[in-house]
């Protein structure tokens, strides 16, 4: 029974290990991604209401640095698999809403010390090997990011509860935080396993029960995270995973009365398209689904004049290089004065130069491999495009080989013209273009850069000049949700700053953050009356 005001531990980030050379956190992963490469191909079955389901098809499963090497196999389902899955949900969805909310909690704060601890390696590992990151991306997204979306967010779940109004003499008001009534879809994308953990986790946390359908190129680290769940004692039923294609899910799901919400994380256009298609059932469904998404970007790093010519190649190099660019907020547009362009790109290319590119096996190479082939042949794709230009010039990079894995060296673009192709298109690879500008025209580029991109994600501003800093942060007001000064557009930390873009980059609704969890309950108002009256005259009706 609830019998107190239970305060939850106050959270705290996850410190990120260094994983340096002959350090024991680098030689324990090390040893566990080895593992994992050279065991027997693993079977990864489906999850609906805690059973685990194998099918007669078969997705293999390779490091995108090494795409001969099977490591694994998807087991892929059909319709009949997602109706099991919303038919587990819902059954599990009574039990799961009714039990107290401490609990829900303890099953999460759980799942943190588990994965700071005993999974810490094999969440890790999974993640380096089927989704090429190397030892520091890895630690950052799918151990750190990930304790911190459970931590805090158990956090802020206790800090919504408290949110209660106010009461007058003779009555007492209050506020429930109902879950949905229905199940949430979780639509997961490739590039954060942390991303794909939390897309699940935080409606549950608040009561919902949940269909969950991992990113293809995902679902080796996506069996580890429901592995987690189970350990940490998510019941049967309220997160089921499903590997299915995505038409076939969204024609179950899209068309279920008890439909509540979609959780998202992916492309601009998917998205566009699912919330036509909810629009389209509208009629069908118990109450107004919640659409929540994080979609697409096209960040930016303005520069003015004032700038260190250091500060900013070390910005545009990681900002835009990290992860091969496979970060919605990745640098993928600068725009860099003429006065210490010379000195910037000197210093820019030497780094770039300087990387290098393999296997996250090891350790000093700071690229890896892009996720797969129709990436691979999208981000060439526009390289080629660039090589055919007279306005485009290539700086760095250029080059790709994907004969043993799907290597792309980092590009870097200048181009004179600021509307060109790759200035506007999200390209989600490791290419940047830059524009060089008047450095006397500031104002005007910050114009310019607004009316640039559909999208408004991530972007920074970097400059010594504080007014310079003002304007582009009144000016840039609406042209990211994410805002950086003096810093690289990447790297947002839960509990610090909370992520999410507006325009064609989504809904906005700040994962890591209330605002997300606000969208996954239903509020109930109650007000109790002690004194009930026995007449309908009011005092006004006197003579």
């Amino acid at each position: 029974m609830s019998n107190a005001f239970f305060q939850v531990p106050i959270a705290k980030n996850e410190p990120v290990k260094a994983y340096a050379p002959g350090s024991a956190e680098r030689e324990s992963l090390l040893a566990e991604y080895k593992r994992m490469l050279n065991q027997d191909p693993i079977q990864i079955p489906m999850n609906i209401g805690g059973k685990e389901i194998l099918t007669d098809k078969k997705h293999p499963l390779a490091p995108p640095h090494d795409h001969s090497r099977i490591i694994g196999y998807a087991n892929i389902g059909d319709a009949s698999h997602v109706q099991q899955a919303i038919d587990s949900a819902l059954k599990a969805r009574a039990k799961w809403a009714a039990l107290p909310w401490q609990d829900r909690a303890a099953i999460f704060l759980k799942a943190a010390d588990l994965l700071a601890g005993p999974y810490r390696d094999r969440m890790n590992a999974s993640t380096m090997l089927a989704q090429s990151k190397n030892f520091y991306q890895t630690e950052i997204d799918a151990a750190c990011e990930l304790i911190d979306f459970f931590r805090f967010n158990v956090q802020y779940m206790t800090q919504i509860y408290k949110d209660q109004p106010e009461s007058l003499p003779g009555m007492w008001n209050r506020l429930e935080y109902r879950p949905l009534e229905g199940f949430v879809f979780a639509l997961t994308p490739f590039n954060f396993t942390s991303i794909a953990a939390n897309l699940s986790a935080a409606p549950a946390m608040m009561g919902n029960v949940v269909v969950w359908k991992p990113a293809d190129s995902q679902i080796y680290s996506a069996q580890v995270i429901m592995d987690l769940f189970k350990e940490a004692g998510v019941p049967d039923g309220v997160i089921n995973m499903v590997t299915v294609d995505g038409p076939v899910a969204g024609n179950v799901i899209f068309k279920h009365k008890d439909f509540a919400g979609l959780h998202f994380t992916g492309s601009t256009g998917v998205f566009r398209l699912l919330w036509k298609e909810i629009a389209n059932n509208i009629e069908i469904y118990r109450s107004y689904p919640r659409i929540v998404g994080e979609t697409g970007g096209k960040d930016f790093v303005m520069v003015h004049k004032s700038a260190e010519p250091a500060s900013v190649a070390t910005a545009l190099s990681r900002g835009a290089f990290e992860f091969q660019g496979q970060k919605c907020s990745a640098a993928s547009r600068a725009y860099v004065p003429s006065n210490i362009w010379p000195e910037v790109k000197r210093i820019f290319v030497e780094q770039v130069n300087s990387f290098k590119i393999g296997s996250p096996e090891d350790g000093s190479n700071f690229v890896n491999a892009v996720i797969d082939k129709r990436a691979f042949d999208k981000i060439s794709g526009y390289i080629d495009y660039c090589k055919t230009q007279s306005d485009a010039e290539i700086i760095t990079g250029g080059n790709y080989d994907g004969s043993k894995g799907y290597f792309i060296e980092p590009t870097t673009v200048v181009t004179s013209n600021p509307k060109f192709r790759t200035m506007c298109e999200e390209i989600f690879g490791p290419v940047l273009t830059i524009y060089v500008y008047d450095e006397n025209k500031f104002e005007e580029t910050l114009e310019l850069l607004d009316q640039t991109s559909e999208y408004a994600l991530t972007g920074s501003i970097i400059s010594q000049d504080r007014y310079a800093i003002n304007l582009a942060t009144e000016k840039l007001v609406n042209a990211a949700g994410n805002f950086y000064i003096n810093d690289k557009p990447t790297g947002a930390v839960v509990g610090m700053q909370p992520f999410g873009g507006a325009r064609a980059s989504g809904t906005n609704d700040k994962a890591g953050s209330m605002q997300n969890l606000l969208r996954w309950v239903s509020p109930r108002t109650i007000k109790e009356t002690f004194v009930t009256p026995e007449d309908y005259r009011y005092p006004f009706l006197g003579e």
